[in-house]
């Protein structure tokens, strides 16, 4: 037996489980593609409230993408590329930069900062990796995320490889545009 969960607010008595339903419904009806207005008409609500009730339970708006790539000879021209998009976190690094980032450091001051740049991109929606295939299978093994991964060529790349910057933001704006990432994507790395 489950009793109407009740709360008294002055002279008032309050269904929680009816408000619950409200919103529930009101939800599922703007899931379905209603606009605000009908579902505030059909609920006799006002289109404000049902406006304020979809922003207090967003939790996240739009794709958050973000971009790993090395060794990337034209790594500023790609990383240029990345902040015009707006893209939150990119680490575009050539061959360089990449063994800079090794270099000088302990096992352990570096096993952090890998593990800070993994705990970074796991709050995104979707990786573009620009690697080869070694880096990428183990992106796919500690990511649960989408991974949009641009080969640049085979393992292991020890010179940096020229990245196609129109080919690139397209494939960024592929990403942004139309929620249809393919897993594998060819021919945007060239030597």
């Amino acid at each position: 037996m489950k009793f109407e969960q009740i709360v008294r607010i002055g002279e008032k008595l309050i269904s929680l489980d009816r408000v619950e339903r409200l919103l529930k419904r009101a939800l599922k009806l703007r899931a379905q593609g209603l606009s605000q207005q009908e579902v505030a008409g059909l609920l006799s609500l006002d289109r404000s409230f049902i406006s304020r009730l979809e922003s207090a339970g967003e939790i996240r708006k739009g794709k958050r993408v973000a971009a790993v790539g090395f060794p990337v000879g034209n790594s500023l021209e790609i990383s240029a590329v990345c902040r015009e998009l707006g893209l939150e976190f990119f680490m575009i690094l050539n061959e360089r930069e990449r063994w800079e980032l090794v270099s000088g450091k302990q096992a352990l001051d570096f096993f952090n900062q890998m593990l800070e740049i993994v705990t970074q991109l796991r709050g995104f929606d979707t990786l573009v990796l620009l690697t080869s295939e070694r880096w990428y299978n183990l992106a796919e093994a500690l990511l649960d995320l989408q991974i949009v991964y641009i080969s640049l060529g085979p393992t292991p790349l020890q010179e940096d490889r020229q990245v196609d910057p129109d080919q690139f933001r397209l494939i960024l704006k592929q990403v942004f545009g139309n929620g249809k990432e393919e897993k594998l994507v060819e021919a945007c790395g060239r030597d």
